[in-house]
């Protein structure tokens, strides 16, 4: 069942735009996310949630998509993410909050799919952009962005076959490929 999930989780980066998540939906991801672990149990993060269609056409000029697809500028109106949760932290806040928000990310992204739609972590932000955008606090620094909706591409995993090239890539059709190291690569002791 958890393998079935991870390998459903992908990073989706098409969606199909008009089938909108709402504030419901995305609580509910929060809900979920704020049982993970926490580094020293401090809970610093905070979660700022968009779904209306006009805020998501603010954060997502100040996003940066796919660095392995040279030529792709991000999703095309109309298969742009529905919903994002920003997630942030106290500025001062322990460096642990960085691995706390990367268990929360892929938390909320493994419900996501649980709960039938999909998503991707983004970290390549014009963090200073988004938080003037929506006057988040000055005391808050964004971690992550997370992109949700339904996903409208097909993505393939497949095995490494030569250990230097691990880049994601598209074919003529627009299917997602993404290499993976097999599992004697990754075991120092196979």
């Amino acid at each position: 069942m958890i393998f079935d999930l991870v390998y459903r989780n992908r990073s989706y980066r098409r969606f199909y735009e008009e089938k909108r998540l709402t504030r419901a939906q995305l609580i509910e991801l929060i809900k979920i996310a704020r049982y993970i672990p926490s580094a020293g149990n401090l809970q610093k993060l905070r979660y700022f949630l968009i779904y209306e269609e006009d805020k998501c056409d603010l954060i997502f000029p100040h996003l940066k998509w796919a660095s392995y697809l040279k030529t792709w500028d991000g999703p095309v109106k109309g298969e742009r993410p529905s919903a994002y949760i920003i997630i942030s932290a106290p500025v001062n806040s322990p460096k642990m909050v960085a691995i706390d928000a990367g268990i929360a990310a892929q938390t909320i992204l493994l419900s996501a799919v649980d709960n039938g739609f999909g998503g991707c972590m983004l970290a390549s932000v014009d963090k200073q952009e988004v938080q003037n955008a929506f006057s988040l606090p000055e005391e808050l620094e964004i971690m992550l962005v997370i992109a949700l909706g339904y996903p409208a591409e097909t993505i393939v995993v497949q095995d490494v076959i030569e250990p230097d090239k691990i880049e994601y890539w598209r074919d003529e059709k627009g299917i997602h490929y993404v290499p993976k190291r097999k599992i004697s690569e990754l075991i120092i002791n196979y």
